[in-house]
């Protein structure tokens, strides 16, 4: 595998809807820049599930507050269709990560996925809380050409167990 470079990731998003909203200026030298869409998933005190949460209305002089130790599925506000010869891995920007946020580890995209990425996101930070607002930079997703399709993507039917989700998604495996 061969990892875009910014004018092929360039050109592929300009050619197919890889990604919607694309916005030229996210694309670093080799991977694109990631922002938080409009939902969370949260722990409730109350009961095992996690409880959705709108956060629409927040910006970042009102955001939501992830805090110490806590845990949250966040949606990215970018759809994603990644083509069949492509497959994509999600990792936190540094300058999150130095703040505090933690990604834990489920970023691997699959070639044919379909849908907004759900990310797993916790703050690492012992007395502070970190900001959540729709928009905030968190990630960049780094794509690889793959040398030949697979038969079994996740565009195949049956595949993927969260393709075509337009929301934050809990697991469902």
């Amino acid at each position: 595998m061969a990892v875009l470079c910014d004018w092929q990731i360039t050109a592929r998003c300009r050619k197919s809807q890889m990604v919607v909203p694309f916005n030229e200026e996210l694309v670093n030298p080799a991977s694109l820049d990631v922002l938080l869409g409009n939902h969370l998933m949260v722990e409730s005190i109350y009961s095992p599930e996690l409880v959705r949460v709108d956060i629409s209305h927040r910006t970042e002089d009102d955001p939501f507050m992830l805090h110490p130790g806590e845990f949250c599925l966040a949606e990215t506000l970018e759809q994603w269709d990644i083509p069949a010869d492509i497959s994509c891995q999600f990792v936190l920007k540094s300058s999150r990560a130095r703040e505090g946020y933690n990604h834990l580890l489920a970023g691997w995209i699959d070639p044919g996925y379909r849908g907004r990425l759900t990310l797993e996101l916790k703050n690492e930070r012992l007395h502070h809380s970190l900001p959540i607002f729709p928009g905030l930079k968190i990630g960049q997703l780094v794509f690889m050409s793959m040398s030949q399709v697979p038969i079994k993507h996740y565009g195949v039917e049956g595949v993927g167990h969260y393709n075509d989700y337009l929301t934050v998604m809990p697991s469902v495996a």
